[in-house]
């Protein structure tokens, strides 16, 4: 997960936690966090850099829209930060 940005990393925790994760879901979600608009042009590129990585299975629920769900990968690669994390979270709250 290294070589990801911010904002791809925000979008594997955002399709982990949603029920259906299909595009404009997504785009919500991260538009609420972020507390602005998110733009289709940002979006879908990196959902795909998602996909092409493997972290991400990219599937069709009718012809305009998409769903997104986590690999076993991109599970394990969310599970991996969580614990490289905890380590300094644990220690800058002690």
């Amino acid at each position: 997960m290294y070589d990801l940005t911010g904002f791809q990393r925000d979008l594997l925790y955002v399709i982990a936690g949603l029920d259906d994760p299909h595009g404009l879901a997504i785009k919500d979600e991260l538009e609420d966090y972020y507390e602005k608009e998110i733009h289709h042009g940002r979006l879908y590129p990196n959902l795909d850099t998602l996909v092409e990585k493997g972290l991400v299975e990219k599937g069709e629920l009718d012809r305009r829209t998409n769903y997104y769900t986590l690999t076993r990968r991109g599970q394990r690669e969310i599970e991996a930060r969580d614990e490289w994390q905890a380590q300094y979270v644990d220690v800058a709250t002690e």
